[in-house]
């Protein structure tokens, strides 16, 4: 991505480029949803590159929060507001931008303020790229974008872990501890349940313990490797129409250091920034 206020130059958005690679990574607040798309980055040296040179770029959810109403802010000032729902995000802009994206368009992103809880003037620029990582708690639950991801990618975290993790970064904003706990009972909790966790069955790959499970990070990293490097055709599905996938993808059950990925039934592997 480019920084934050700058704009795009005269037909810039309209030229188009080669259709990148979509691949959507989900899983319940504080799961390590952000790490996992980072550690990725890292592996592939794709963190030290330019912005306009990268060939994978990382895009969060959390950009699509609705603006909110006069009242609406002063509930989330107070952690009563729940950000959790499917209608806390602007789906209508989201399917949009990401529908740019695939078509290889340079897009402007909204860029949200999680301390006033307003979405800012300024916007982001996000260059095309071979392979594009979407990541949030709710990004398989609309269908017409879920349907748009050419890979699923579920980080699975224990729960206990995840309000653990949840509690000490909240803290650490200068946010009360109580607050914290009323909120993630109140609202997070309830909505994971309702919401983000049935869409775990959308996923093509699940990963649990996030970051620390390093042999599913390592193949999915092969994975995309594969795809920077040209040989995309045996990973593609079927036409993007809404018909569902025609080839899937998952990690092999034996051959521990194998760096394979083989065409069978999904498997489990053994085992954020959320602004609220």
């Amino acid at each position: 991505m480019a920084s934050a206020g700058s704009s795009l130059g005269a037909g810039e958005a309209e030229r188009p480029h080669p259709r990148p690679f979509l691949i959507g990574v989900s899983g319940g607040t504080a799961s390590g949803k952000s790490t996992v798309c980072e550690k990725i980055m890292e592996l592939l040296g794709q963190n030290e590159v330019d912005h306009h040179q990268r060939k994978l770029i990382i895009l969060s959810q959390d950009r699509f929060y609705k603006v909110l109403t006069a009242e609406q802010k002063a509930k989330a000032l107070k952690g009563q507001y729940n950000f959790d729902h499917p209608g806390a995000f602007d789906n209508d802009l989201m399917h949009t931008t990401l529908k740019n994206i695939v078509e290889g368009k340079t897009v402007e992103v909204p860029t949200y303020d999680f301390v006033t809880h307003s979405r800012l003037a300024e916007t982001t620029v996000v260059y095309p790229a071979d392979v594009v990582l979407f990541e949030g708690i709710l990004v398989f639950y609309n269908q017409d974008i879920r349907d748009m991801f050419h890979l699923r990618l579920f980080v699975d975290t224990d729960s206990d872990v995840r309000l653990s993790r949840r509690v000490l970064r909240d803290m650490k904003r200068g946010r009360d501890l109580e607050q914290i706990l009323t909120q993630y009972t109140t609202f997070v909790k309830p909505a994971f349940e309702e919401f983000c966790l049935p869409t775990k069955k959308y996923a093509d790959v699940i990963i649990p313990r996030g970051v620390d499970n390093m042999v599913a990070i390592n193949l999915i990293v092969q994975h995309i490797q594969d795809i920077l490097n040209g040989d995309i055709c045996k990973w593609q599905r079927g036409a993007m129409n809404g018909h569902g996938r025609t080839y899937k993808r998952s990690f092999p059950e034996q051959a521990e250091g194998s760096t394979m990925l083989t065409a069978s039934k999904r498997s489990h592997l053994e085992s954020s920034s959320r602004p609220h």
